[in-house]
């Protein structure tokens, strides 16, 4: 069961999405199950309230992991990481926009990038004081009144409370390039670079620093989310085709993105069925290497 929802108006600029999720009923435990989880673009702050620490994999064959916490950040990504699902839990968790960093964890986007961070390396004590009131809370809905509250008095107390104005034209920018190819994106970057009147190595900084990501890989994201949400909306139509719409040059060419990002081949991917497309269910060690690359 999840609850969603956006948050308080003053939080939107930095905050997309909150949300609130608890098993139904008892617990359902599956040893050993792993998941792979596929990037979105941008950052998460994430309060696990039972259940162990939230546990990852280094890579697909990775026998014991290393465990991060019960209150972590998921820097952004431009490609998968593989995490512990044996036992289902209760979270709460807030999906970022670029910029947000600064403004509500007191950190850059990149100084957090492809990596899990425990939020007490943030905002050290507080972060424990966070756990406890959402363990005391009552009900989702309740968990996500104590999360605007905290955010909004951070944001408050926060200096950083712009994007930098030549990253927000950037992204507007970016916003329709889901369908291009990649000799018109490339074009369009330099475009960019020219437009926000920086060198082309402090416009990639400024980038990097809002988004966690160089403007290159921030378009390939795009560009898969496109190609996923596609997927969603009608999961019979042929890669190929997915794949052309997408603006890839070539099957090839989509394929190897896609093992990439995804950490499998489409067709494991079609063949795996995930529910939830981001959460991408992954076989028992003694037959995974096939599965993610046939």
């Amino acid at each position: 069961m999840q609850l969603t929802r956006l948050p308080l108006p003053q939080l939107r600029p930095f905050v997309r999405l909150l949300w609130a999720s608890e098993p139904e009923g008892v617990p359902i435990e599956r040893p050993g199950a792993r998941e792979h989880v596929l990037p979105t673009g941008g950052m998460h702050l994430v309060f696990r309230l039972s259940g162990p620490p939230l546990r990852l994999f280094r890579d697909d064959e990775d026998a014991r992991g290393y465990t991060v916490g019960h209150a972590m950040v998921g820097g952004t990504r431009s490609a998968f990481f593989v995490r512990d699902v044996s036992l289902q839990t209760r979270s709460v968790g807030i999906m970022l926009r670029p910029g947000a960093a600064n403004a509500l964890l007191g950190a850059p986007e990149d100084a957090l990038a492809g990596r899990h961070t425990p939020l007490e390396a943030l905002w050290g004590t507080a972060a424990g004081f966070a756990l406890e009131q959402l363990h005391a809370a009552g009900s989702p809905a309740r968990q996500l009144e104590i999360v605007d509250a905290l955010l909004g008095a951070r944001l408050a107390a926060s200096t950083a409370h712009r994007l930098h104005p030549a990253v927000a034209q950037a992204l507007a920018s970016m916003a329709g390039w889901n369908a291009s190819d990649d000799g018109a994106q490339a074009g369009a970057i330099r475009r960019l670079v020219t437009q926000s009147g920086y060198s082309h190595r402090r416009f990639i900084a400024l980038f990097r620093g809002m988004t966690g990501l160089a403007p290159k890989q921030y378009a390939r994201m795009l560009r898969f989310d496109h190609v996923l949400g596609r997927f969603a909306m009608n999961p019979e139509q042929p890669w190929a085709d997915l794949a052309l719409d997408a603006g890839y040059s070539d099957q090839a060419h989509f394929n190897r993105d896609f093992l990439a990002i995804a950490g499998m081949s489409p067709q494991a991917y079609r063949r795996a069925a995930p529910k939830s497309s981001r959460h991408v269910p992954v076989r028992a060690a003694a037959g995974r290497s096939n599965f993610f690359k046939t």
